[in-house]
């Protein structure tokens, strides 16, 4: 083989050599834009999958609704000792001149007022007569409920406990019609030195409002007792109206406060009452058949 010949050949094999190197770096820097453009792919996806959820999960806890309750139906109660017409008083505790308002903290939510009657006929003996209204108003909690279950609550709460009296005696119960959505009439004797007291007991409710009627009369200093069913049915007629001066005060114009049937209280254990509902139940004790009725001057 001459020189020449030996001289292309090396020449040849460097020239192959040297194209074998520049296409692997071609074929290199070919694959480093597309190994970049996975990753950034890859990561692109990772953020918004993170993105995507963080917006879904903020848009189920908008979406999800936030506890609510009913509003209560009464905003507000009607002055206590203007509940009842000046006949209704009249025909109840003839002698009284005019009502006590009970102490309350809030008006709107609870009131009370209490009228005395002693027709004193000296030698002849006398009659004893004592009216008093309450009203106890519930509002509607997202966390204990609406003011309507409250005032169930209350109210079968209260006829339980008007019923289980201290000294009672010939307890009877009945359902009073046409007197808001429920009532409960309650009547007892009781014997205090005296005289025999003829308790009636009207608990009421109309919406959210609980309206307890308390009505006795006795004969004092040899004097007959009243009739028990006189005085029942001069409660009923009084609690009816308190019940519609409920609906008066807060413009409803009557409504239930003067139709519907009244249901029954309850004979299962009622709840425990509400923190307003002891309250107000406390604040009621006061109005207790037990007084002593007021020497006539």
């Amino acid at each position: 083989m001459s020189e020449g010949t030996m001289q292309r050949r090396a020449q040849r094999d460097q020239q192959d050599q040297r194209a074998k190197r520049l296409h692997r770096v071609l074929v290199c820097a070919a694959a480093v834009p597309v190994m970049l453009v996975a990753a950034g792919c890859s990561s692109d996806s990772g953020s918004g999958d993170s993105t995507d959820k963080a917006a879904n999960a903020a848009a189920s806890a908008s979406a999800s609704p936030s506890p609510t309750v009913e509003a209560a139906a009464y905003g507000k109660l009607p002055e206590p000792c203007k509940a009842l017409s000046k006949k209704t008083l009249k025909d109840l505790v003839p002698e009284s001149k005019s009502g006590k308002e009970g102490k309350s903290d809030d008006i709107s939510t609870r009131g009370s007022c209490s009228w005395n009657s002693l027709d004193n006929n000296g030698v002849k003996g006398s009659q004893f007569r004592w009216l008093n209204v309450s009203m106890l108003r519930f509002e509607s909690d997202a966390s204990r409920g609406s003011g309507d279950k409250l005032a169930q609550q209350y109210y079968e709460k209260q006829v339980q406990d008007v019923q289980a009296a201290e000294g009672a005696k010939g307890v009877k119960s009945e359902p009073v019609p046409d007197t808001g959505d429920q009532a409960t009439a309650v009547r007892y004797d009781l014997k205090k030195k005296e005289g025999t007291f003829k308790q009636q007991t009207i608990v009421a409710r109309v919406e959210n409002v609980v309206v307890t009627l308390d009505y006795n009369g006795a004969g004092l200093a040899g004097d007959k007792s009243p009739s028990a069913d006189d005085l029942a049915k001069d409660a009923k007629k009084a609690a009816k109206e308190a019940v519609a001066a409920v609906s008066e005060a807060n413009g409803a114009g009557g409504g239930k406060a003067s139709g519907g049937p009244s249901k029954p209280a309850s004979k299962s254990p009622s709840k425990e009452p509400s923190k307003e509902a002891s309250k107000g139940a406390s604040e009621d004790s006061s109005a207790s058949p037990s007084k002593t009725p007021a020497k006539k001057s």
